[in-house]
């Protein structure tokens, strides 16, 4: 039988920094909630508003699996392994940490606001090689259709972490029904509705609503609104 555990947006950690307004879905910097640290071996879901020309300077990271999602604006990345682009809404960034890697994270645009989803994943390697990439997504993005956007193989589509573990978007219609089926056994989903309003296995989320599924080998979802759009993460509950 299915666990759920329902995040709503409200329950979420929250933190104005002034230049940078953000949201914790998990334990992170200052929020720190003792049930709220992980979702198996999903560590970090932030939710971050980012004003013109400002961002984070140069700062560590090791043994993580970083995903970064804009989903409004342009972010300028530069990193210790020679990296500098530009990364946009459509597109989507990863960075392995592994043994360890600096880097700054700045909003492209003197004036205009940068939303972004910031994922951090434990790896299944500890001290691997640190390495970054990033594609462009909305050009074969389908409509009223999961996209696999992060998986375990380099041959596969979208970037690859070192976990097993894969991501799905996907951009709704309403009165859409899209099943699910868990990739690999033992992984539990954490569902996210980054705008409009969906049904999944009996629970209504609405924006920025969280819902984590474990021990079930498919999960059903009924889109409510119009442009619903969805972010799933099948990602290992033991690790």
């Amino acid at each position: 039988m299915a666990n759920y555990i329902f995040h709503p947006a409200l329950s979420r950690g929250h933190v104005q920094h002034g230049w940078l307004n953000t949201y914790h879905t998990f334990s992170f910097a200052q929020y720190y909630n003792p049930e709220r640290v992980h979702f198996g071996a999903l560590r970090v879901l932030n939710d971050d508003t980012v004003d013109g020309s400002q961002g984070f300077g140069m700062h560590p990271h090791d043994n993580m699996e970083i995903i970064t999602i804009p989903l409004e604006g342009a972010l300028k990345h530069q990193d210790s392994m020679g990296n500098a682009a530009i990364i946009s809404a459509g597109e989507i960034q990863v960075m392995s940490a592994g043994t360890g890697i600096y880097h700054s994270e700045y909003n492209a645009s003197a004036d205009i606001p940068v939303k972004l989803l910031q994922i951090w994943v434990f790896p299944n390697q500890k001290q691997v090689t640190p390495r970054y990439d990033q594609i462009a997504i909305k050009t074969h993005f389908l409509r009223n259709q999961l996209q696999q956007i992060v998986s375990p193989s380099p041959s596969d589509a979208g970037v690859w972490i070192h976990q097993e573990a894969w991501f799905h978007l996907g951009t709704f219609d309403r009165d859409q029904s899209v099943p699910y089926t868990v990739q690999k056994e033992g992984n539990g989903v954490y569902a996210f509705v980054i705008s409009g309003k969906a049904l999944i296995d009996g629970q209504v989320l609405e924006a920025r609503d969280g819902l984590g599924i474990w021990e079930t080998s498919q999960i059903q979802i009924q889109t409510l609104e119009t442009d619903t759009y969805l972010l799933l993460m099948d990602v290992p509950m033991i690790f």
